[in-house]
């Protein structure tokens, strides 16, 4: 049996137990009215009395009942003087039921805290080798120029040039952004450690901020290091005064990532690579240099990068003739990588699902119908 559904179990039998003991479930005091408990006490048959709040528990003949308590100032005198035994067990309940509400707390602390340590432990997890480089990534050769010069950089550093502190990759999604940050790591021969901006949101006043300065210091200490952030807009969005509590947890964020940014100054061997769908979006004080000096367009694929995508996309499958690499290329026109090989893939189901020897034209619209409500795709006509 795996841990947790073992801590799980064990939870939900201490709180059935407490629910049990809190509302007297495993009492068998026999229920007597305070009349009938007057005529025993009359009679001489009670020998003792415990008051436990608002019953008594009276022992009378063997046997033990539960009486209403009268709760009169000289009850318990009154009893005394008839000779019969009185203990106020009151507390003795309370500290009960108390006792287990503080170590149902403790428990909850102590998991709440392990969960804590877990997450931590797992959520920024250290990358040695990402296995992609820029020979994966279709196109876009201007980009992988300019990355493998600050590939030589990060390999041989050099003192009197200054040293790039983070990088801003734009464009619409699907289009590689990620691919060209652990290609980046990878061929630097950093660590990488790959996030996003959600991970840094949540309930809990203060806790995101927490979060960044955690990964900051993860970084740091695996250095050399490349920390990457998609969706980097929902954390470095231009701060709003309005006053709301999430306004003012998003500007905690920000601020503090602006302070971990500029802690670099000395602390060589740690970049950021950040991803965003919105650059007009983002902080100003956030994307200036010193901070992002480099931004990268990583734009939908052009006519030579449609081929090659094609070429990796495409391998395995069977074209109809009319569909040419340079046909297929003219359709995909404006279409990311992402919806490229989405089509493609769903065309080859397409394909094998009416049994057709090779993917034709109709597989393709038929795929791209399939595939439009999700990755709004417009199929360029000829």
């Amino acid at each position: 049996m795996k841990r947790k559904p073992i801590i799980i179990f064990g939870f939900l039998v201490f709180a059935i137990l407490l629910a049990l003991f809190s509302f007297d479930v495993f009492d068998t005091s026999q229920k007597t009215s305070f009349t009938q408990f007057i005529s025993l006490v009359n009679e001489g048959k009670v020998e003792s009395i415990s008051i436990q709040g608002e019953v008594l528990k009276v022992k009378s003949e063997g046997k033990t009942l539960s009486v209403p308590n009268p709760d009169y100032p000289t009850f318990k005198r009154d009893m005394m003087e008839k000779g019969i035994r009185v203990s106020d067990d009151t507390t003795t309940l309370d500290d009960i039921l108390n006792s287990l509400f503080n170590v149902l707390f403790l428990a909850l602390f102590i998991f709440a805290l392990y969960k804590a340590l877990y997450w931590y432990s797992s959520t920024f997890k250290i990358v040695r080798h990402t296995g992609i480089h820029f020979s994966d990534i279709a196109g876009m050769d201007e980009v992988k120029r300019d990355m493998e010069n600050i590939v030589k950089e990060m390999k041989s550093p050099d003192e009197n040039s200054k040293r790039v502190k983070g990088i801003i990759l734009e464009g619409p999604p699907g289009n590689g952004k990620t691919l060209f940050a652990r290609a980046l790591a990878e061929e630097s021969g950093v660590n990488f450690i790959a996030t996003k901006g959600a991970d840094f949101q949540g309930a809990v006043m203060g806790l995101g901020a927490m979060k960044v300065k955690m990964l900051f210091k993860k970084a740091r200490s695996k250095k050399p290091c490349i920390v990457f952030i998609d969706e980097f807009d929902s954390i470095g969005e231009k701060r709003n005064y309005a006053g709301s509590g999430i306004d003012k947890e998003n500007n905690r964020i920000l601020t503090t990532l602006l302070n971990e940014m500029d802690g670099f100054s000395g602390d060589k061997g740690v970049m950021v690579v950040a991803a965003t769908n919105s650059f007009q979006s983002l902080d100003p004080a956030l994307i200036r240099p010193g901070r992002f000096d480099l931004k990268y367009t990583i734009s939908n694929p052009d006519q030579k990068t449609r081929m090659e995508l094609l070429a990796i996309y495409g391998k395995g499958k069977t074209f109809s003739s009319d569909l040419t690499p340079q046909i297929l290329s003219t359709i995909f026109d404006g279409l990311s990588s992402a919806a490229i090989e989405s089509v493609i893939n769903q065309a080859e189901e397409i394909r094998r699902s009416y049994n057709k020897e090779t993917i034709t034209i109709e597989c393709i619209v038929a795929s791209a119908s399939k595939c439009r409500e999700k990755l709004n795709i417009k199929i360029k006509k000829n």
